[in-house]
């Protein structure tokens, strides 16, 4: 399975932007999917995950209330739908797709996209 994530940029604190990763080469839904960022000198930390279907969701404490995960099984696609950013939001934002297991651990992720940088001037 292959990732491209796409959407990140840079944005006044307060704005929004919609990062996309598109899946190809292999069955989208049947993968977990999540959202990480990293920041510089920082851990990978967990942002964001959805189940199969879709019909679950999971965000840390840092985003809930804020951002939005989604996925369009038809489109092989998961979004991230970020709304009042703030500058510690602005990292390296990656996409990854594992077949089972907790979507918040980032061991047990199989394919990781390739990220996209995300800026939130203040």
């Amino acid at each position: 399975v292959q990732l491209q994530a796409s959407g990140g940029g840079l944005v006044q604190a307060g704005g929004s932007l919609r990062l996309s990763c598109a899946a190809s080469g292999g069955t989208f839904g049947s993968y977990l999917m999540g959202w990480f960022r990293q920041a510089p000198g920082m851990e990978r930390d967990f942002v964001s995950g959805i189940s199969w279907s879709g019909g679950t969701r999971y965000y840390s404490d840092s985003v809930k209330g804020r951002f939005t995960i989604s996925r369009d099984n038809a489109k092989n696609t998961v979004y991230l739908q970020m709304n009042s950013l703030k500058p510690e939001d602005a990292a390296v934002y990656y996409c990854a797709a594992r077949k089972s297991g907790v979507v918040s651990t980032i061991i047990g992720y199989d394919y990781w996209g390739q990220g996209t940088q995300v800026t939130v001037s203040s």
